[in-house]
């Protein structure tokens, strides 16, 4: 149904276009008519025409201004301007009201159906438009949680960086700073808390909680873990202001009292530190430790005595996300945030050359010890007696920079080596495992329980190493086999389909004309010695 308003002083022309309307276009049209620009606008607030007719000269206000007042309460009208000849320059202020067409009088019935024709496919694509739209957003609203929770559980597990950047880009967070905040059910029926019980109470109530938290605090909420909420606050700079620390505080107070008031649920809340968001992990483990060590409703980390307090100026975020870099193994980022580490000191310290002698020394054993966790180093009780001996020989700070900025990149450089070098062993070791048993009727299972990794693991890193899946290297290495074993006319092909290891001609006939073109045959024929 189309609503269509029409606004002329002259009875006979609104009578002639509801005439034409009624008949070319029966039931699919409502029509409703004005003479003055007053009484069209209040028409227009009760209709809300999808379509109207508007003449320029009106009595009392005009058309032009009754229009810029009726697009102030709707939008979607499509307006038909309705002129004489003379009046139609002055209908061009009408341009930026969203008008459709303009109509000269006298028009004809053929120009009324064209143009409400136009103005019904217009409507028609907007409302298809919308309703996408609407389609869309339950789509996102259906998702969103999913992949919030996934950012969430990317952060606590500590997945690779690229994983949570993966998510953070598709939830548009672009800031690189942020911190946690936990919110913990509270069991009303007991002293004490009870995560279990607890955490199937609020189970029902999950989604009211989640959407409570979305509309008071608008952060990445996650999922409820045993009876906690865990959420992400992205922000912008690496340190929060009092003022902020007081706002976020009295809001998760009044998220408390609406969770109560429309759960029944009493709720602790702890708040965290900003970090960077590869250091992320940090401030969810100062937010539990504010949930622990204070028994208020609401308590922030920096508040409470724990965790270690820096001074003002020391760059902590710098030194979080290089050890982020030497964890993941990217050595470019590791020696950048070295770089800005080292410059910190040279410029705020200039004349501390031993303090610097000691931090970096502290800093390169510790980015050792975590690439020794990664299984990026072997560990020797002697490895490191020249340390100290080294740092104490660099006299000024560029000597210093150079040992630093070597040592530090080396073990992030060791993380990945080590690694591959690892990684790679393990499927040099599967295939010498294939080529000595490529005869026998070999499984997956048996290759990866060879190489004592699981079978999901085996297949991911075998294709990543070899480019083909374990199934495709053994039939390959088979018809190689076969190949070579086919040039020699005495060997029978059913001797030589066993020998590779196929029970049945038939499918290893298949099998090699699939890979090589034509059947065993044909290929000694081809290629006889």
């Amino acid at each position: 149904m189309y609503r269509i308003m029409l606004a002329d002083d002259e009875g006979i022309v609104t009578d002639s276009i509801k005439f034409i309307i009624e008949k070319e276009f029966g039931g699919l049209c409502e029509t409703e008519t004005a003479k003055s620009g007053r009484a069209v606008i209040e028409l227009a607030e009760t209709f809300r025409p999808d379509i109207a007719f508007m003449d320029i000269q009106m009595p009392g206000i005009n058309g032009i201004e009754a229009m810029k007042e009726i697009r102030r309460t709707n939008s979607s009208t499509l307006f038909i301007i309705l002129s004489a000849y003379d009046k139609f320059d002055y209908a061009k202020e009408a341009i930026g009201l969203g008008v459709l067409d303009y109509l000269n009088k006298p028009f004809s019935r053929e120009m009324i159906v064209d143009v409400i024709k136009r103005a019904m496919e217009q409507i028609d694509s907007a409302k298809e438009k919308r309703r996408q739209e609407l389609s869309i957003r339950e789509k996102i609203e259906t998702v969103t949680p999913v992949i919030e929770s996934g950012f969430i559980y990317s952060i606590l597990f500590q997945e690779s960086q690229d994983v949570t950047d993966n998510y953070k880009n598709l939830l548009g967070i672009e800031e690189e700073y942020g911190y946690m905040l936990v919110l913990s059910v509270v069991d009303a029926d007991s002293d004490s808390e009870n995560p279990v019980g607890s955490g199937i109470k609020v189970q029902s109530e999950y989604t009211k909680i989640r959407d409570i938290i979305k509309g008071r605090l608008g952060c990445v909420t996650g999922p409820l873990l045993s009876n906690k909420i865990i959420c992400y606050f992205p922000q912008k700079h690496s340190r929060m202001e009092y003022s902020d620390r007081v706002k976020i505080i009295s809001r998760a107070e009044e998220l408390q009292e609406e969770i109560l008031n429309k759960t029944g649920f009493d709720t602790r809340i702890g708040i965290g530190t900003v970090q960077p968001l590869e250091a992320a992990s940090d401030s969810y483990k100062d937010a539990l430790g504010a949930l622990h060590v204070s028994r208020a409703g609401v308590a922030h980390a920096s508040d409470l005595p724990v965790g270690c307090v820096y001074e003002p100026d020391y760059p902590m975020d710098i030194e979080k996300k290089l050890f982020a870099a030497v964890s993941s193994g990217d050595v470019g980022m590791t020696r950048e945030h070295a770089a800005r580490f080292f410059s910190w000191m040279r410029e705020a310290h200039p004349d501390a050359i031993m303090d610097a002698r000691l931090k970096c020394l502290e800093f390169v054993l510790w980015a050792e010890h975590l690439s020794y966790e990664s299984g990026g180093m072997t560990y020797h009780f002697m490895h490191r007696s020249d340390y100290l001996p080294s740092v104490m020989e660099c006299q000024d700070f560029n000597a210093l920079e150079s040992w630093f900025t070597g040592k530090i990149s080396e073990a992030a450089r060791n993380v990945t080596v080590k690694k591959e070098e690892k990684l790679g062993s393990l499927v040099e070791e599967a295939k010498r495992f294939i080529a000595d048993n490529y005869a026998n009727d070999i499984s997956l299972d048996e290759v990866s329980g060879r190489v004592d990794v699981s079978p999901y693991y085996f297949t991911r890193l075998f294709k990543e190493e070899t480019g083909e899946t374990f199934l495709e290297y053994l039939t390959q290495l088979r018809i190689e086999k076969a190949k070579e074993m086919i040039k020699d006319p005495n060997a029978s092909i059913k001797d030589i389909c066993t020998k590779v290891g196929y029970a049945d001609p038939n499918y290893f006939s298949r099998i090699f004309k699939k890979a090589v073109g034509m059947t065993p045959t044909e290929y000694r024929t081809e290629n006889i010695i």
